[in-house]
This record gives structure tokens, C-alpha cells and sequence, in this order.
């Protein structure tokens, strides 16, 4: 069989379960957690794993990027992701790769290349659009950010007296000027986020107060930036390593890649000896085998899942690994919703064995598991215990002194 990659009759075949059990290693799942209280090198390990961490403003159970060092640490202060982001030298900078993400500021600069390719297919054109027709607009928003401390949109539009225009529902978002102007700034890396407010508004700043100079120079220096071919084989190197086993389609999510960019990428990393071309039983696709991943007889985490968790965000991937169908139902429509307003995923060992509709309700001080619904064959005393133990582990991380329905 021939797809563009050289012949793969000779290559080696791995089981489903094998694949399933190097990609959850690769996601520094398979083990238990620390028995020690979690420090700073212990999140940034799990950056090292995983590479970036997806955010999002839904705050049902905590907001969507605690959860991951959570799942893979156990309780933990979230602060001290708080201060890896928020704090100088930052270990975390925010910009748009899987969706809204946080990343090491080595990352960062790797961004300008898929940023353009957005730009030319049109991907933003809300935002490119008020640089051209308002560019006045912009040069004054980029003037007052550079002038003060870090600020909301609120904080600047209040400085620079513009008011939100409705009439321009064109833009998207019904946002005002100086919002847009601020979000074509932070997207064409000329200013950057220094962290969220407790109501999950970006704070902007100049990019040299966040950014860390030798990354930014390489933003900023035309002359020290790495070439597009090289940025992409450095983001396909990220993705490998933190999926493990992953196709083409697969490494191409990771960042949002496209996948015409990707493919000589993969090559590259091919040739130079670290991805090797694998089958996988099953994959109606080739795959890729990072040379370094752990390739374990058996797995043993146990582990609840954001939906924006980098194990399960790719719902295609999922299905192929787990053989579980997995889709957000926060926005279907309460009475067609099958299993919950907000499900997480229960990882134990090496499948996904259930899931859960959570809650955390800080009124009553309790976490709801408004819904459990077990995979075929699963749901037994084992499992069960597996379960509430988690859920004791994660109501004490949030704070809360009970749950209800685990």
C-alpha cells in the first residue's frame, strides 16, 4: 500500500489496545498520580506532556484548562497555574491554536506561520477587516494598550471613550470597534493576553511585558523567525509526542494545522528518524509512532475528563481509540440531550468505562453527578468504587464537602 509516504506493506502493525495504551502514556495518563503535594515542576511537566492546554469560559465544574493538571495530578493549587500564566518569567503564554490555548512562549512563536495561512483563507476576516477600514482605530487601541498597565476591553474602551455599536452586526459578536481592534491585535501578535479576571476577561498587555524577549524577538524580527516549513515540523514534533500514535488528520488537529502543510512535515520527521510509520488494526488510515513513546503492557490511571482535555478533544480520534462516542451536548437543546448538560469522560486503565454529567454547585457545597452512564459491561462494584473515589478527590479539590449521586 502506497499514500504519498512510501510503501507501509512492510511496516509494523500495532493491536488497537496497543495504540490505545501508548497514546494515553503519551498523555501522561497511564500511571498514578503523585503521592506528593503538586508544585509548579509538576505542572510544567505536565505541559512538557501534553504541550499546550485548551481554555474555555464554561465554568460548570471549574474552568476547562484547571481540569487537565487535575486529571493528571490529583488536587492541586490551582493558583500556581494562575502565576505560571499571570506572572513574570511567564511559563504561559495565551494564544489561538486548539481553539483559545495556553502554551510554553517556546510555542508561541511557531504560531506566525498557521496565523498567516488563517489570513489568507479568510478564517478571521472580522478581524482583519476593522485594520483596513479602521485603522485610526487600532493604532489609538495599540497606543493605549502599550501606555498603562494590563486592562480588560472594558478597562480600554472606557480610556479611549468608545462606546459598543450595535449597528455593526456584520463583524460578528456584536462587538464594538476597540474590541475588535484589540482581538486583531492579540491574533497578529502585536500585544498579548497577561492573564484572565475571575470573570474570564482577557487582560491585554504589550506583547514585551508578557512575552518573553527572546521569544518575542522571534516574533518580531522578520530576520530571526523560523522559516514555515520548519515552524511546522516543530508543532508536528509537539503533537507527535504528546499523542503518542496519532494519523495525519490526528497531528493536524493538534494545532489546527492545515493538513497540506502538515504532510511534508510528517516527512521530515520520517526521514530524520523520529516518527516511524505504523498500521494500526482497524485505522482505515496509516499512523505515525513517535520513536520515543512508552509502549506499556498495561495502564493505570484513573481519571475524569474536561470535554477540552487534549486526550478527548479530537471526538474522531477518540471513537478510533476507545470505541466511544463522544460529543458536547451544552448547547443541544435540554430534552435532546442523551447524556448530560456537562459530561467528562471516565478513564479507567486503558478504556473509557462511563461518564458523568457534573456539576459543582458552590451554593450547597456539593458536587452533583446528575448523571452516570456506563459503557456496556461496565458498571460493576470495581468500577463503581473507582468512581466515587474520584469524585471525592475532585469535590475536595474544588472545595466543596459533599457528593451527591456518585
Amino acid at each position: 500500500m502506497s499514500v504519498g509516504y512510501g510503501s507501509l506493506d512492510d511496516v509494523r502493525t500495532l493491536t488497537p489496545a496497543a495504540a490505545r495504551r501508548i497514546a494515553i502514556a503519551a498523555q501522561g495518563l497511564a500511571r498514578p498520580r503523585p503521592q506528593h503535594t503538586p508544585t509548579t515542576r509538576d505542572l510544567q511537566r505536565v505541559v512538557e506532556t501534553v504541550g499546550l492546554v485548551q481554555i474555555d469560559s464554561v465554568n460548570v465544574v471549574a474552568r476547562s484548562q484547571y481540569l487537565p493538571f487535575f486529571s493528571r495530578l490529583g488536587p492541586y493549587d490551582s493558583t500556581l497555574l494562575d502565576r505560571m500564566r499571570d506572572r513574570a518569567p511567564r511559563r504561559l503564554v495565551e494564544y489561538w491554536a486548539h481553539e483559545a490555548s495556553l502554551m510554553p512562549p517556546s510555542t508561541w512563536p511557531l504560531m506566525e506561520h498557521p496565523r498567516m495561512r488563517r489570513a489568507l483563507d479568510g478564517s478571521w476576516g472580522g478581524m482583519q477587516r476593522v485594520a483596513r477600514e479602521h485603522p485610526e482605530v487600532v493604532a489609538a487601541v495599540l497606543e493605549e494598550v502599550r501606555s498603562g498597565r494590563p486592562r480588560t476591553t472594558r478597562e480600554l474602551e472606557a480610556a479611549l471613550g468608545h462606546r459598543r455599536d450595535g449597528e455593526r452586526e456584520h463583524w460578528g459578536w456584536n462587538w464594538s470597534l476597540a474590541k475588535h481592534a484589540l482581538e486583531h491585535l492579540f491574533w497578529a501578535g502585536q500585544i498579548s493576553s497577561a492573564g484572565r479576571t475571575t470573570q474570564f476577561e482577557r487582560r491585554y498587555a504589550a506583547l514585551e511585558r508578557v512575552v518573553p524577549p527572546a521569544h518575542a524577538q522571534v516574533w518580531l524580527d522578520p530576520t530571526a523567525r523560523h522559516s514555515e516549513p520548519d515552524a511546522y515540523v516543530e508543532l508536528i514534533r509537539i503533537s507527535a509526542r504528546a499523542m503518542g500514535v496519532a494519523t495525519e488528520a490526528d497531528l493536524a488537529d493538534y494545532f489546527r494545522l492545515e493538513r497540506r502543510q502538515v504532510r511534508p512535515a510528517i516527512d521530515t520527521l520520517v526521514e530524520v528518524g523520529e516518527l516511524e510509520p505504523v498500521a494500526v488494526t482497524g485505522w482505515p488510515q496509516p499512523a505515525w509512532l513517535h520513536v520515543d513513546a512508552r509502549r506499556p503492557r498495561a495502564v493505570h490511571g484513573r481519571a475524569l475528563l474536561s470535554p477540552f482535555d487534549s486526550m478527548v478533544w479530537c471526538r474522531p480520534r477518540v471513537e478510533r481509540l476507545f470505541g466511544f462516542h463522544y460529543r458536547l451536548e451544552i448547547y443541544t437543546p435540554a430534552a435532546k440531550r442523551v447524556h448530560g448538560y456537562y459530561v467528562l469522560p471516565f478513564l479507567l486503565g486503558d478504556e473509557l468505562v462511563g461518564r458523568v454529567d457534573l456539576k459543582a454547585d458552590r451554593a450547597v457545597g456539593a458536587l452533583l453527578a446528575r448523571r452516570i452512564t456506563w459503557e456496556p459491561g461496565r458498571g460493576g462494584a470495581d468500577d463503581r468504587r473507582e468512581l466515587s473515589e474520584e469524585l471525592a478527590q475532585m469535590a475536595r479539590w474544588l472545595g466543596l464537602t459533599d457528593v451527591v449521586g456518585g
